[in-house]
């Protein structure tokens, strides 16, 4: 689903940290910017046609890919939309593709809601609220998902930042292992990861990351980037030669509501009325 690029933008202000979102389109980070510098990936707003153009997403009620855009939960056999085009899977949830409602807005703060009914890219009701806050020093993302559906329903949550590439941009994670994938790039295997240290233009990985300890550092001649987040998965996506790349905190390995025991692949089962959060902070300061 394309939104209008000429949805209006909010501007969120704190110290020399500047932020742009567009509830409209996503519910979208469209750039973050120290002073003139891009701290995430950061076009004219006036580009962005949906969520995966921008700096920043949130990922509901599922991360990554969901394989073959099919599953079975609770005996019933369900079937979605893709809603990329170029793969068989359904990658990222619903909520990026979707209009959302201001709640409140400030100089340095603001909340949406996007509220599901069960279509045919999810087929369970959910109610899903951001809160994003700027202090002079850091983002501040908070995500609250309600099951508002009769039934449980499998949750995943996340956060897709796709940060500024520069030619001295460098990563630094802590890590224990690292899933293999398929061809279509589904998970099959853990294999050992002793961390990620290196040069971000050295790297080939689109891999989800377990035993992420500690914060995800992100360093380059401009600035300095210290990543936390409630969430325990990691996926790295460092493409060549794109002028980005994607560090996002996860709450499950994915495809995971394929896996023998999902709940221990991080995949949620929410009862009805219940909920779940999960938040991000990353903190910037110059070089």
């Amino acid at each position: 689903m394309t939104l209008p690029s000429s949805a209006p933008a909010l501007e969120l202000t704190s110290g020399e940290l500047r932020l742009a979102l567009l509830p409209a389109i996503g519910g979208a980070v469209a750039g973050f910017w120290r002073g003139d510098v891009p701290v995430l990936r950061s076009p004219d707003p006036a580009t962005i046609a949906t969520a995966r153009d921008g700096a920043s997403f949130a990922l509901a009620p599922f991360s990554n890919r969901l394989g073959f855009c099919r599953f079975r939960w609770h005996g019933r056999d369900h079937r979605i939309v893709a809603n990329v085009p170029g793969t068989p899977h359904a990658l990222h949830g619903v909520a990026w593709m979707r209009a959302w409602q201001v709640l409140e807005s400030g100089a340095d703060s603001a909340a949406l809601r996007y509220v599901h009914q069960a279509d045919e890219y999810w087929p369970f009701d959910f109610t899903l609220e951001q809160q994003l806050v700027l202090t002079p020093t850091a983002l501040e993302h908070r995500l609250r998902f309600t099951n508002t559906a009769a039934e449980p329903q499998p949750v995943g949550l996340g956060f897709h930042p796709y940060f500024a590439k520069r030619p001295r941009s460098r990563m630094h994670v802590e890590c224990a292992e690292r899933w293999e994938t398929d061809p279509t790039q589904l998970p099959t295997r853990k294999v050992a990861q002793a961390g990620i240290d290196g040069d971000v233009a050295h790297l080939g990985f689109d891999h989800c990351f377990e035993g992420w300890r500690g914060a995800a550092r992100i360093r380059d001649e401009k600035l300095s980037l210290k990543l936390t987040s409630s969430l325990p998965y990691l996926m790295v996506y460092t493409p060549d030669p794109a002028n980005y790349f994607c560090v996002e905190p996860v709450s499950h390995v994915p495809n995971a509501i394929h896996m023998a025991e999902p709940a221990a692949h991080g995949l949620l089962s929410l009862g009805a009325g219940e909920s779940t959060e999960a938040w991000m902070k990353l903190e910037v300061a110059p070089a």
